[in-house]
């Protein structure tokens, strides 16, 4: 359960972590959208924070290691 939980949510934030044009703009908007991701499948299994954290860095490293050419679902909200 716990290995498919963290694959799903690393997918997610990979596919979701890519908003903005920068680099920065959506590792810090695939950090944000994975940690809440994160933290409500962890909240099922009571490990909200670990849930967090894993999907917070899962959505960082893909925002960052994608290019805006490949996923871009346009200018980040707080710009």
């Amino acid at each position: 359960m716990r290995k498919t939980t963290v694959a799903l949510l690393a997918l997610a934030s990979i596919g979701l972590g890519a908003c903005g044009y920068s680099t920065g703009d959506r590792a810090a908007s695939g950090g944000l959208l994975g940690a809440g991701t994160g933290a409500a499948i962890g909240s099922f299994s009571g490990n909200a924070g670990a849930g967090a954290l894993i999907g917070g860095a899962a959505g960082a490293a893909g925002g960052a290691l994608t290019s805006p050419n490949t996923v871009n679902l346009g200018r980040p909200a707080w710009r």
